[in-house]
């Protein structure tokens, strides 16, 4: 089956250096769709996001539509580039996760690496399984997203 969007999870490293070793299948529908390049960021600093760059793109010509005088998009643009940085994913399917966020988010050595649809997104293990116990799906979230045809 061939995967055009990037869905599910899978365990993957952080190595000494601070390469994530991108997992096959989600490095594949990356290189394939959108190319090497990418903007890893955070807005909350408790995970990595790895944008493919012409995602990246998209999602900025969103936000320039934003009037400049918004305090929302301030905030949001001050924490994506205190934790950004462009990337490329080499040869060996690494990409550099910048050290701060690497810090902040405690994301070293073993992660896991979710699938959201033209992203990635990467947690400390330890973090994620903590998040889905103290957040569950509720009988209103389900509602929300059935209102939206989901």
């Amino acid at each position: 089956m061939e995967l055009s969007v990037l869905m599910g999870h899978a365990p993957a490293t952080i190595d000494d250096k601070g390469r994530l070793k991108v997992p096959a299948n989600f490095r594949k529908v990356i290189e394939e769709k959108y190319g090497r390049d990418c903007f890893i960021t955070s807005t909350d600093g408790r995970r990595a996001l790895v944008y493919p760059l012409p995602v990246w793109f998209d999602y900025q010509e969103r936000l320039a539509r934003v009037p400049s005088a918004s305090m929302a998009k301030a905030k949001f643009m001050e924490r994506v580039n205190y934790f950004g940085q462009v990337s490329s994913i080499d040869a060996q399917g690494r990409v550099l996760v910048p050290n701060i966020l690497r810090e902040v988010a405690g994301i070293k050595d073993d992660v896991v690496v979710i699938g959201n649809q033209d992203h990635l997104i990467v947690w400390n293990e330890g973090r994620i399984q903590k998040r889905l116990e103290e957040s569950p799906m509720t009988d209103e979230d389900f509602k929300e997203l059935e209102l939206h045809g989901v």
